[in-house]
């Protein structure tokens, strides 16, 4: 189950966000048991891109053999 300041996997892109499927970010609040949460994803210098609620299959844990690849995000001018 995913817990508040769990570093999570976006499952789906949210290009009204800059957000593409595979981002990283932190929850910050768990939803009703666990059906959603709100999740801040950074840059690695530490902008916040965006701060977005989502349902909990929108997300989903880090696996112990996955590595972080980074990007260039427009809105992070």
């Amino acid at each position: 189950m995913i817990k508040e300041l769990d570093s999570v996997v976006l499952t789906t892109d949210l290009p009204a966000h800059g957000l593409a499927r595979d981002d990283i970010g932190t929850v910050v609040l768990v939803h009703d048991g666990g059906k959603g949460c709100t999740v801040e994803f950074m840059t690695l210098a530490g902008k916040t891109i965006a701060i977005v609620t989502l349902l909990a299959n929108q997300v989903r844990q880090i696996a112990k053999d996955e590595i972080a690849h980074a990007r260039h995000v427009a809105v992070a001018a």
